[in-house]
């Protein structure tokens, strides 16, 4: 084989193998992003003037040193999240090291066995369950409590070697007497969840509600175009500013290792 020849090969074998690490995975953790439409409606792109804080988090954190994947779908509850396989596809690629930042319960109060949706769960944190005929698969089907459904997300990532992070749920638009109206106890229940299974925690509804008291009904009003849940822009930037404000409260979580400087 002549020397000409064997240059062309050698080159060629240096260029495939620069292409193929190029488009390597780089092995870095990964923070996964779980919720409802609060954290991301439609695709993240602020359709109908619609923002969830997920998509709003990534100017806050290192993407050369971990990924990020906001799987938060419009609709869903701690109990359809599951059902509708998005945890198990999840489950499939999550690994040790790996981030897990939930916040569910907006459609978690919504019918468990209503002819429409079934897309509840049962209140509280406890083992009641309810057996419902699933107008998904017309089979029997066992509803269990949100903090059953929660408990879940967090041991089952735990068992991956990933860090669960609990939110709770981000307050409606509601006022009483100069103050935020709270979701019924879902905040508590969040955190007695995260107490329980070792979970870190981010009372995200305090959070923010105590931010809005401080800029009053009038100036939070503009952060809803549409109706009392679902944030603009401005409002999902704030959102997103009290989970980064909840988790440096937190100094011995590692994902506060990712932060970006001076943010």
């Amino acid at each position: 084989m002549n020397t000409t020849k064997i240059f062309k090969q050698s080159i060629c074998f240096v260029f495939l193998l620069l292409i193929i690490t190029a488009f390597k995975p780089l092995d870095r953790p990964v923070l996964y992003i779980i919720g409802d439409s609060t954290v991301q409606n439609s695709d993240g792109n602020g359709r109908n003037e619609y923002w969830g804080w997920g998509s709003l988090l990534y100017p806050y954190l290192d993407s050369n040193k971990l990924a990020i994947r906001n799987h938060a779908k419009a609709g869903t509850s701690t109990r359809t999240f599951i059902l509708d396989g998005r945890w198990d596809k999840i489950l499939a690629t999550l690994k040790k090291g790996d981030f897990v930042l939930m916040q569910f319960g907006h459609n978690d109060h919504a019918g468990v066995d209503d002819t429409t949706k079934q897309k509840g769960s049962l209140l509280g944190i406890g083992e009641e369950t309810k057996e419902i005929i699933s107008i998904r698969t017309h089979q029997k089907e066992l509803v269990h409590t949100y903090g059953w459904y929660l408990s879940k997300f967090v041991k089952e990532a735990k068992q991956k070697g990933a860090v669960p992070i609990i939110c709770s749920l981000v307050p409606r638009n509601k006022w009483e007497k100069g103050q935020v109206v709270k979701e019924a106890e879902y905040p508590e229940w969040a955190e007695a969840v995260a107490k329980k299974e070792g979970a870190y925690f981010i009372n995200l509804n305090r959070i923010i509600a105590k931010h809005w008291v401080e800029m009053g009904p009038e100036a939070v009003q503009t952060f809803f175009p549409v109706d009392g849940t679902h944030t603009n822009l401005k409002g999902a930037e704030l959102n997103a500013k009290c989970v980064m404000e909840g988790l440096k409260g937190i100094k011995e979580c590692p994902l506060n290792t990712y932060l970006k400087p001076n943010k």
